[in-house]
């Protein structure tokens, strides 16, 4: 098995984070979809576990960007359009771990309503924050423990196998109790959002810019996601700052702040 420990998700822009690695694709028009995360996962179990060629097939039928986003991208396998590829993707699932991890995985998330719900709670409130916020399709996948988000043209994909739990046995080989603390089923929407936010707010000049001009513009982001969510998920000292800066200017709206590149008058207030 390899890439155990990997970066989250698939596309341009480096983003900060401890121990984690995040890159993006760029967001193009995208188009409104139900609010349900489409369970992709189940025929890639299907295929991955059985071995049933009719799943595969759909999955190219039906996922088509979905299925060369995981064999060429995530696991890099080769291209799908390789002779062999179908079979290399069947053999590479057949560690005993990772055939443990996708059983665990589907039990684990049978159903997934609760998920469904908050999607469209917190992305109804971020719509009505932003107007002509693009609507993606959510979909479940298993990505071999490599990233957990993966955000596509009009897609955001949720890797279910690094959401098992903090105490998921298999975890504890490979990750520290800090990375353990969110991958959980409370940190799926959460980071759904985090990253699609990332997506449509890129920080220009990235690699030129100060690391707290970085960190606060990774603050301003996760700021609007507690607020999407009503709840504290990310309680950085960045966030905090964001948070005060916020009070101390309760006309700026979220898309004003998210829009914003200049940093200044918040690195004014910002307490390290």
């Amino acid at each position: 098995m390899k890439k155990l420990y990997h970066i989250w998700v698939i596309l341009v822009v480096v983003l900060l984070c401890s121990a984690c690695e995040y890159k993006f694709k760029s967001n193009e028009d995208a188009f409104i979809a139900p609010l349900t995360v489409q369970r992709y996962d189940r025929l890639e179990s299907r295929y991955l576990t059985t071995g049933d060629f009719s799943a595969l097939q759909q999955m190219n039928t039906d996922y088509p960007i979905e299925t060369r986003t995981l064999i060429e991208k995530m696991l890099q396998l080769g291209t799908i359009t390789d002779a062999n590829i179908s079979n290399r993707f069947l053999m590479f699932y057949q560690d005993s771990t990772l055939q443990a991890l996708i059983a665990d995985a589907e039990a684990e998330y049978a159903n997934m309503e609760d998920i469904n719900k908050q999607l469209k709670e917190s992305f109804g409130r971020l719509g009505e924050w932003i107007p002509g916020l693009k609507q993606p399709s959510f979909y479940a996948q298993i990505g071999a423990l490599d990233q957990s988000i993966v955000i596509g043209e009009h897609s955001v994909g949720i890797s279910l196998d690094k959401y098992m739990g903090a105490e998921y046995p298999l975890y504890k080989k490979f990750y520290n109790a800090q990375q353990r603390k969110t991958m959980t089923r409370s940190y799926i929407v959460p980071d759904c959002l985090t990253f699609y936010l990332l997506s449509i707010y890129p920080m220009d000049d990235f690699d030129n810019r100060p690391q707290l001009d970085r960190d606060l513009h990774m603050g301003k982001i996760m700021w609007a996601v507690n607020k999407a969510m009503c709840k504290e998920v990310f309680t950085t000292n960045y966030v905090k700052t964001i948070n005060d800066f916020v009070k101390r200017n309760p006309k700026i709206t979220v898309r004003q702040l998210l829009e914003d590149e200049d940093y200044s008058p918040i690195k004014a207030i910002h307490k390290d």
